[in-house]
């Protein structure tokens, strides 16, 4: 069985291999690609301005080059305090051609510079779509409440995760082991909801 995961970013990738399933209900084994397997493929531009379309706008374009199906997602990070942002605009932050997890922590700080904890509330949030070689396309999704801290914490994870403080366990997600933070994370939420389904494929 395999599947074809929409992305080029080994870090999401490694966390997903140790949420999927290794195999179905037939006792067949599954086995997992994504564009760094495959460099020649092209990657959609994530066009859409919702979390719901740019997820299904991969999960299509992984089904059409590879006739596979195809997982993909989008997750956003929404600060109250900015009315939502960075939203879907989470990856490109800082520079609007390019993810640079590092700048975009620089400016979400900066941008909430001098609040209290109390007014520094957000949630992440991700997308997951499941194209399906029979035209049927599957949306999940999952969500975390949080706090965006003042400086950060922990090594572990990336992205935004340094300065997410899980409202739940009051640790930043880059201070959980990465079995922890599928436990209770957005992406381990939506994912976790697509196991039965690629195990009845």
């Amino acid at each position: 069985m395999k599947i074809f995961i929409a992305t080029a970013n080994k870090h999401k990738k490694a966390e997903l291999l140790k949420i999927l399933p290794t195999q179905n209900n037939k006792n067949e084994k599954f086995e997992y690609f994504t564009f760094l397997d495959f460099p020649t493929l092209i990657q959609p531009e994530e066009t859409a301005l919702t979390l719901k379309e740019n997820a299904i706008i991969k999960a299509k374009s992984g089904l059409e080059q590879t006739g596979l199906a195809t997982l993909a997602d989008d997750t956003g990070l929404m600060v109250d305090a900015l009315n939502g942002a960075p939203g879907v605009f989470s990856a490109r932050y800082a520079f609007k051609d390019r993810a640079d997890y590092e700048a975009n922590n620089i400016k979400l700080l900066k941008e909430l510079e001098g609040l209290p904890k109390e007014k520094r509330t957000a949630r992440f949030k991700t997308i997951c779509a499941l194209a399906l070689p029979n035209g049927e396309i599957i949306i999940k999704e999952g969500a975390v409440e949080g706090y965006i801290t003042q400086d950060y914490f922990g090594s572990q994870g990336f992205g935004y995760d340094p300065i997410f403080e899980v409202k739940e366990l009051g640790k930043t997600m880059a201070a959980l082991t990465t079995e922890e933070k599928n436990k209770i994370s957005h992406r381990g939420h939506a994912f976790s909801q697509i196991i039965s389904i690629l195990k009845e494929l």
